[in-house]
């Protein structure tokens, strides 16, 4: 092979799988801080004139794996790469996408343009908050979905049919439950939630008719779990029979795994876009691997063949 796959620190068990489904072994960087907190980098096998990807998730803590990829793409570009692909699983501050109040920054564009001026040639991520933030970009991005991963797990345990429904927690993201629904060939509802500040949220209503149905409760990403509780109660207090949710992105900072422990929610099913750590680590959430989802995405972009068929199929 002519590419070589290497990873930052941020989600390493991820790009570990990815390389095992391509059938190669992982690129040999040393990558470690110095006393006063500075990332050192060194690529320690030959890169010229060679395509090269980069594992790395912009996850907590954001701004050191964001400086760790920015430092990784110099170091093979000096090296003298042909290019280099950044595979961001999970793409942070993307929602800070615009302007919601005065005097605050659109962080996405500016960290865009941070990954652009990097060297970075392409940048591969999956369920972005905002699609738009594509076009913060002058370089190519590619957004896959994790709807087939999603969609395997519904087919293998039959959750599909009118005995389920699926619901969006917020009007933001009925576009996405509308897919689902089309995919389940379920019926739709949008939970009405009313948000007083960043990361407390409070569901009021549920628009659509959930009594006597299992609900599934998609979303892009589950941050502190405060928006989907509340849902997944609204949904029980309507008549539904039970609750599970679905994200791409389990973050789950703060108190989000007491919030699901303590909730009516039965399962969560988040993939590993973002590492899951062992104290996370309950009966309640399930992780699923979107390993074979970039490895694909990897092959075709070296062999320079489409890859519009991973992040069409119902853009979810």
């Amino acid at each position: 092979m002519d590419y070589l796959v290497f990873s930052g620190t941020s989600n390493r068990p991820l790009a570990q799988e990815i390389v095992s489904k391509l059938g190669m072994r992982l690129g040999d960087a040393d990558i470690r801080k110095f006393s006063d907190g500075e990332i050192f980098v060194r690529i320690n096998e030959s890169v010229r004139g060679r395509d090269v990807f980069v594992v790395q998730s912009t996850c907590k803590p954001a701004e050191e794996n964001l400086m760790e990829l920015m430092i990784m793409v110099d170091a093979l570009k000096r090296a003298s790469a042909n290019s280099v692909t950044a595979i961001m699983p999970y793409f942070g501050y993307a929602r800070q996408d615009r302007t919601s109040e005065p005097r605050v920054p659109i962080t996405a564009k500016l960290v865009a343009n941070l990954l652009t001026k990097s060297g970075i040639d392409r940048v591969v991520t999956m369920n972005l908050h905002a699609g738009q933030i594509q076009g913060f970009f002058d370089i190519p991005v590619d957004n896959l979905y994790s709807s087939p991963v999603f969609e395997k797990y519904f087919n293998i345990n039959k959750m599909m049919g009118d005995e389920y429904i699926v619901v969006s927690p917020d009007a933001g993201g009925v576009a996405r439950a509308r897919a689902y629904s089309k995919i389940l060939e379920t019926n739709l509802a949008i939970v009405d939630k009313r948000r007083e500040k960043a990361n407390v949220a409070q569901a009021m209503n549920v628009i659509g008719d959930v009594s006597g149905k299992k609900v599934i409760i998609v979303d892009d990403m589950i941050d502190t779990a405060g928006t989907l509780t509340q849902a997944a109660v609204a949904c029980i207090n309507h008549g539904a029979k039970s609750v599970i949710a679905a994200a791409p992105h389990g973050i789950l900072s703060g108190p989000a795994i007491e919030r699901i422990i303590q909730s009516p929610l039965e399962k969560v099913l988040v993939t590993d876009s973002v590492p899951f750590a062992k104290e996370k680590a309950v009966s309640k959430i399930e992780v699923l691997s979107v390993a074979g989802l970039f490895a694909e995405a990897i092959t075709r972009i070296w062999q320079k063949e489409s890859i519009s068929s991973l992040f069409a199929k119902g853009q979810v």
